[in-house]
């Protein structure tokens, strides 16, 4: 059925792998690539892309406000004999404070209720589990 291609030039298929073969010997052996050298007994997974997180909307509705406010800080000044001999003669206030409470806050809180300047705080926590706190004024805060 089939007639076989004619062949117009009949070293065509000689040219055809004459040129298979520059090419080839153009473009070098074919090399595999030599593995990397490992430096390391242990294998370290690497390093990828770490993106900035850029949300689609806020996790949070609203901004909470800060737990530990003065008024929560300080439950209240102490008014035993021994606390009012410490406020005549070392310029000390005594308060029932928050168990939580840090120094920093509760000499913030102070300052900020009694708008006085604090020299230093000393607490303690009271065999009932209260906190004690005895806050130092400055000496033009008498």
């Amino acid at each position: 059925d089939r007639m076989p291609r004619q062949v117009s030039n009949p070293r065509e298929k000689e040219i055809k792998k004459a040129k298979t073969a520059a090419r080839a010997v153009a473009k070098g052996p074919i090399k595999k690539a030599a593995g990397k050298i490992r430096t390391k007994v242990h294998f370290y997974r690497p390093k990828t892309l770490h993106l900035r997180r850029s949300p689609r909307f806020p996790r949070v509705a609203v901004t909470a406000l800060p737990k530990m406010d003065q008024y929560r800080i300080i439950k209240s000044p102490m008014n035993t004999e021994a606390a009012m001999s410490k406020i005549e003669d070392n310029n000390t206030l005594t308060f029932v404070v928050d168990l939580k409470a840090n120094k920093h806050q509760i000499s913030r809180a102070v300052s900020q209720l009694y708008s006085v300047k604090v020299v230093n705080v000393n607490t303690l926590v009271r065999p009932d589990g209260t906190k004690k706190a005895y806050v130092r004024l400055s000496p033009d805060d008498d």
